[in-house]
């Protein structure tokens, strides 16, 4: 026979002891069940008490919510409401740090609930966290501690104002300005910005007259920075309040009224970016072409900005050449190619915003990018600049030689080549971690060998379409290998491949020329390509397995995979790129503590051993 419907049956946990498993009759007064169950674990005054889900999904039990309790539910008792909510308060006030930090986490969980907040409204808990932000760094005493309370503070504050219970009408203008103080920074912690955003768009909506206190503190000139950041819950906030500020506007301040002469106010360049613009337009006008159809029609967050790009190119310039400033008598700069032409800071600046648009294109740079880019196209009009050109010709010929793949290159290079790099104490380093990262890399070669590879069936015929697969077993003591009726989207199972050699019966690993197959069939032998991807392994009685690589990388790997089995260098090209690449990252993290700091050559001295050990302690 079924229990009665108004019968459920519930575990119920209280820390430190066992589960009760009871049955709760929803006819009975919340009260009288809780009375039951501390009666149970004989707990004094059941009135402090109440009943909470254990899985966190909902909050506090109530008389409206009971029935929606299920057979099996885990609860869990619990202190009630009204006194979690004066302890929290106590412990919010109190003058331990570590105290509050943990009040402040535990309210931002518990604000969820409507009959938590409403206890700890009553208690004028909103008054309290609103003095908390008013009164910022100097009250919570501890500044490194002081972002994690605040960002507890401030989503307690917003949980409890979204119930409705009290009106956004009574926030404070000291409040408000210090939350606009928050999102106007900028460099302020991602989670207080967030919440920041959110409280001011709440306010916004909410009230009318906080709209105008918040317009007085916040422009949208201001969040547009934070549309450009990467943290898309920033950007949705972010996008929320400028979209609840113009909802808000009155009439006649929804247009924001955009003037493009003032771009050019600022100075430098001034109106000399304008006159550059309009000079590639009319001297150069296939190029201006080029470059606004490129952009046009490149993604969005791809396209290079014309009018932003020039204004900042032409402002670069003049920072480069000391355009506007007073004559230096100490300067002893010259460059003979400003006076090869009758507008030679035009066709400068043609040449420069032609290399701007190349250099993005070889980042695929996106409008976040743009200062690097910058960044890049300065390095290498400077660069170019310094081996003085003769004719505006001979500039742009050197600075195409400078693509962003150079850039790099010469900056790695530079880097390496520094007095730190080569004083003893840092190639002594380099020299003790380098058997690490080789270490790796063979590593790496040997679990690249086990997935295995697949291999063209080698034929004098211009027609390959048999294919072969080899891998290494996962002990490191058996190459499997077999032919395949077709190449292999994935890793190949040992059981289909049915030959086999043993590494223990390997007697080397040739290549190129050196290989038999490359000897016996003469087409192969002529063509240089197919050379440079042979090798093959000869074993014991002196036969060969004959490879063909798919690519130069597969080459790589299974020459180096095979040469470390027989405990050989690895010497191929992307083991040495590998090698240094590893090896300059793994130098710069063990150096992050000491840059900017003065490495000695020599090691300090022992200290004299003491005058007696009468210090040490002996274990009996």
């Amino acid at each position: 026979m079924p229990p009665p419907s108004d019968i459920v049956k519930v575990a119920i946990e209280w820390p430190g002891a066992n589960a009760q498993l009871i049955e709760i009759d929803q006819k009975k007064p919340l009260i009288a069940i809780i009375r039951e169950v501390c009666d149970g674990w004989s707990l004094p005054n059941p009135e402090h008490y109440t009943l909470r889900y254990a899985d966190g999904t909902q909050l506090y039990i109530t008389e409206k919510t009971r029935n929606e309790i299920k057979n099996g539910t885990i609860l869990r008792l619990a202190i009630s409401p009204t006194r979690a909510a004066r302890q929290l308060l106590e412990r919010i006030q109190s003058s331990g740090l570590d105290s509050r930090l943990d009040a402040l986490k535990e309210l931002a969980k518990l604000s969820a609930d409507a009959t938590f907040a409403t206890e700890f409204i009553n208690m004028e808990g909103i008054f309290i966290l609103t003095l908390l932000v008013e009164s910022g760094t100097n009250n919570l005493l501890d500044k490194f501690s002081f972002g994690e309370m605040l960002a507890f503070t401030l989503t307690a504050f917003l949980e409890l104002m979204d119930h409705g219970i009290v009106s956004w009408d009574m926030i404070s203008i000291a409040f408000i300005k210090q939350i606009a103080s928050y999102v106007n920074q900028t460099t302020v912690d991602a989670s207080i910005l967030q919440r920041s955003l959110a409280i001011l768009e709440s306010m916004v909506l909410n009230s009318q007259s906080l709209y105008k206190k918040v317009a007085e503190e916040i422009t949208v000139g201001q969040l547009i920075a934070h549309l450009q950041v990467s943290n898309q819950e920033i950007q949705t906030y972010a996008i929320a309040l400028i979209n609840a500020l113009f909802l808000k506007a009155p009439e006649d301040r929804r247009q924001n009224h955009v003037n493009p002469a003032m771009d050019f106010t600022q100075t430098p360049p001034g109106m000399l970016a304008l006159d550059n613009m309009l000079y590639l337009a009319k001297v150069h006008q296939d190029t201006y072409i080029r470059i606004v159809l490129e952009n046009s029609s490149r993604e969005d967050k791809h396209e290079c900005p014309f009018g932003r790009s020039s204004i900042e190119l032409t402002k670069m310039l003049c920072e480069i050449l000391q355009v506007g400033e007073l004559p230096n008598e100490g300067c002893n700069e010259y460059h003979p190619m400003f006076f090869t032409h009758d507008r030679a800071f035009e066709e400068f600046f043609c040449i420069c915003i032609q290399l701007l648009n190349k250099t993005w294109k070889e980042m695929r740079a996106t409008s976040e990018d743009f200062n690097k880019v910058m960044q890049v196209v300065r390095e290498q009009i400077t660069r170019s600049l310094s081996t003085k050109p003769n004719s505006l010709d001979q500039f742009k010929s050197k600075v195409r030689c400078l693509s962003y793949s150079e850039i790099l290159r010469l900056r790695q290079s530079e880097r390496m080549s520094q007095d730190d790099f080569q004083s003893p104490p840092i190639v002594e380093l380099r020299e003790k971690i380098q058997p690490e990262v080789m270490e790796l890399i063979k590593q790496q070669r040997l679990n690249r060998l086990c997935e295995g590879t697949s291999f063209r069936k080698i034929s004098n015929r211009r027609r390959q379409d048999k294919f072969w697969y080899c891998r290494l077993s996962l002990n490191h003591k058996v190459l499997h290998y077999g032919d395949l009726d077709e190449n292999p989207q994935g890793e190949v199972a040992f059981e289909s491949l049915q030959e086999k050699i043993p590494v223990a019966d390997i007697k080397a690993v040739v290549t190129g020329k050196d290989c038999p197959h490359m000897r016996e069939k003469s087409a192969l032998k002529q063509n240089k390509e197919v050379q440079e991807l042979a090798f093959s392994i000869l074993h014991d009685p002196d036969e060969a397995l004959n490879f063909i690589a798919p690519n130069k990388y597969e080459y790589c790997i299974w020459t180096d995979g095979l040469n470390a089995l027989l405990g050989k260098e690895m010497t191929s090209d992307l083991t040495k790129n590998d090698l240094d690449t590893l090896l300059s990252m793994e130098m710069k993290l063990r150096l992050l503590d000491l840059e900017n700091i003065q490495i000695p050559e020599t090691p300090p001295p022992i200290p004299k051993e003491p005058s007696s050990y009468d210090f040490v302690y002996h274990y009996g």
